[in-house]
């Protein structure tokens, strides 16, 4: 489904956010990234749905590039990756339908009953269809973050992709989210990534782990394999 090939990323002044990755994610898999702030998790995200750029390396998806390619089949891509992120990145003072139909519909706020009814049928998805007309700055942190992942389904998406999607939640909340992810997951089927720093959650819910470090893969396997000296190296 992904094949990532010596994908590297330098940010200004040197700093390197990923380096050397080599990775391939089979379709149907529910992944999660692991590993402490700035260890690479959030940049190899941002540059598998195109919101940066690699410095160098390769991105396939289904073998197909999706790098050195035009700026119209670059749209295409992205517009099927679903991205969930750590502070919701919505629009506050819009309506909760319209945020879910931002990654459709582009900022429109013109839309076709079909488009409406998708934008619905997600919010159902994530148990808050009757919030549709509310304000998003009106809603908690757990609706707001339910908001985000109806806006990433609306797309209809071959590949999820969650940027710490907990860690603004309190622990119940962060369960709550996390069931919802990984019920998607395996009722839809959609190739998931998930970056995370609680352990705990991670090998409860991904079928496979993989731990970075400055920038570097360190272990890739399942939770049965992740022993307490590599969780030690991933985590130090």
């Amino acid at each position: 489904m992904i094949e990532i090939k010596n994908l590297t990323h330098i940010y200004k002044g040197n700093i390197v956010g990923i380096k050397n990755i080599n990775l391939t994610i089979k379709e149907g898999e529910l992944v999660a990234l692991i590993g402490i702030s700035g260890s690479g998790k959030s940049t190899l995200l941002r540059c598998i749905n195109r919101l940066i750029e690699p410095t160098k390396g390769e991105i396939l998806i289904r073998g197909k590039p999706i790098l050195n390619c035009t700026r119209k089949e670059a749209e295409h891509t992205r517009k099927r990756i679903g991205m969930i992120f750590q502070d919701f990145n919505l629009l506050q003072r819009s309506l909760v339908i319209q945020n879910v139909l931002v990654g459709r519909l582009g900022y429109s706020w013109v839309y076709s009953q079909k488009d409406k009814d998708i934008a619905l049928e997600c919010l159902k998805q994530v148990g808050i269809e009757e919030l549709a007309y509310r304000r998003v700055e009106a809603l908690s942190g757990g609706q707001q973050q339910r908001v985000g992942i109806a806006r990433a389904l609306a797309q209809g998406p071959t590949i999820i992709l969650a940027d710490e999607p907990v860690s603004n939640l309190d622990p119940t909340r962060k369960k709550e989210i996390v069931d919802l992810i990984s019920e998607i997951h395996k009722r839809e089927g959609i190739t998931t990534i998930i970056s995370i720093h609680d352990i705990d959650i991670a090998k409860k819910y991904a079928s496979r782990l993989v731990g970075l470090a400055k920038g570097q893969i360190i272990f890739d396997g399942t939770s049965q394999e992740l022993s307490d000296e590599k969780i030690s190296n991933i985590f130090a």
